[in-house]
């Protein structure tokens, strides 16, 4: 098991206590409740912004998008071998690589959210064929950190259609062995998980890893 960095653990404390605000936001009927929840949201606000490199008023914004029982985020990624090498997209948002994917939409399967978000972003179609991985995103090494707990699912699927096209998120699609890959966008996705799915790639028998 990773050991929490002290600055992971004070974020870690910052997003429960915003998950503690919101569910409060949620349910409270009373002034006085709402009032309280607010100041513990606007607490919540500053830890983070003390450990990240949005301001206060950006991550208040953030948390007031954030309505209802507070639940972790969803992003899939999709998980494509192509003889061998492993297909990565480049991100217009920093210009870096990553596995192709986001976050999931409402009424969407976690199947559905993959196969859409692979062919929006590669050009290719895909069908999805078995899920490699669940991980917890604050466990591991991704920078920089947000302000909201993520659920990351990895799920291996095999072209069966498309090309590779550029998108309005992505600038390239290719790939990649894995002692040649690319800088990588450790927002999205680390090394470490890049390697961790190639040895799902060479063993098929291993089961699911998760967090």
């Amino acid at each position: 098991m990773n050991e929490e960095k002290p600055d992971q653990k004070m974020l870690d404390r910052a997003k429960r206590l915003q998950a503690i605000a919101q569910n409060g936001l949620t349910y409270a009927k009373d002034q006085y409740d709402v009032e309280r929840f607010e100041q513990v949201q606007a607490i919540a606000a500053e830890i983070m912004a003390d450990r990240t490199p949005q301001s206060v008023e950006e991550i208040v914004d953030i948390f007031s998008d954030q309505v209802g029982y507070a639940t972790p985020k969803v992003d899939v990624r999709g998980v494509v071998f192509r003889d061998g090498r492993i297909l990565l997209v480049r991100e217009l948002a920093d210009g870096l690589w990553t596995l192709p994917g986001g976050w999931a939409d409402p009424c969407e399967s976690p199947r559905e959210a993959v196969a859409r978000e692979v062919y929006e972003e590669s050009g290719f179609e895909v069908a999805p064929t078995k899920l490699l991985a669940v991980y917890d995103r604050s466990k591991h090494p991704h920078e920089p950190p947000f302000a909201f707990h993520v659920y990351k699912i990895f799920i291996r699927c095999e072209i069966v259609g498309g090309e590779a096209s550029d998108s309005n998120e992505t600038d390239g699609a290719a790939f990649f062995a894995e002692d040649d890959l690319p800088p990588l966008s450790i927002s999205r996705v680390t090394e470490g998980q890049i390697h961790r799915l190639f040895e799902h790639y060479r063993n098929d028998d291993l089961p699911a890893d998760f967090d």
